[in-house]
């Protein structure tokens, strides 16, 4: 049972890993909202790197933010922590490969193995946590900017990457929650034996009767 729950908790976190490549890669964050528009002529996207703009005709442009201090501190904020989040995927599929109890790597002390899937476990769940505040801070203003009333820019609508990072933080958090309570499981060979002492009454009777059957040198009629 135990090997089956971190072969699991191996796999949701590695999906996980791999889809923050695939949200930070999505182009649609955020896009500019048709609410209130009768004619659209032009579509705006973001993500964190990059504004795009596509027209009617199918023709879209993009560009790079062009500096790093003029973004919005959420944006910065973000960056940093799904660049975090790949850090703590890295570390934590290193660390549940090495202390897998099915894996060869690292030997056959269970113990320390144990511990190391738990460091794994521990870094999965921080790539979870990374990602969704990361995902959550930034949908926070997306919507905190649509329903304000006297808000002048362009109002925008959740994108699709978001949903994807949402995914990876899910199955990122499940995948440490898995590997964290694999290592409190016990197999019956695991279990340290009880080790039977012998009671000290039944040596102290032995003792009795050993004495009891010496044989005395002294005939009765020497106590008379």
């Amino acid at each position: 049972m135990k090997e089956i729950t971190e072969v699991i908790a191996l796999f949701l976190g590695f999906v996980g890993w791999i889809l923050i490549f695939i949200s930070l890669q999505d182009q649609y964050w955020k896009e500019s909202t048709t609410e209130g528009s009768v004619i659209t002529t032009s579509t705006i996207y973001e993500n964190l790197w990059m504004s795009c703009a596509s027209d009617s005709t199918g023709i879209y442009n993009c560009r790079d933010f062009p500096s790093l201090f003029a973004l919005p501190g959420y944006i910065q904020a973000s960056r940093a922590l799904m660049i975090a989040a790949i850090v703590f995927g890295t570390f934590g599929l290193a660390a549940t490969l090495t202390g897998m109890k099915c894996s060869k790597i690292g030997g056959e002390n269970y113990i320390l193995k144990g511990r190391i899937a738990a460091i794994g476990g521990v870094f999965f769940l921080l790539q979870g946590l990374s990602t969704m505040i990361a995902i959550s801070w930034y949908a926070a203003n997306i919507t905190q900017e649509f329903f304000d009333q006297f808000y002048p820019g362009t109002k925008y609508e959740i994108g699709e990457g978001l949903y994807i990072g949402w995914s990876s933080a899910t199955l990122a958090i499940c995948g440490g929650s898995c590997l964290l309570c694999a290592c409190k499981f016990k197999s019956p060979d695991e279990k340290i034996p009880y080790r039977y002492q012998q009671s000290s009454r039944g040596h102290a009777l032995s003792t009795v009767q050993t004495s009891q059957t010496v044989p005395s040198n002294y005939g009765r009629n020497a106590y008379v």
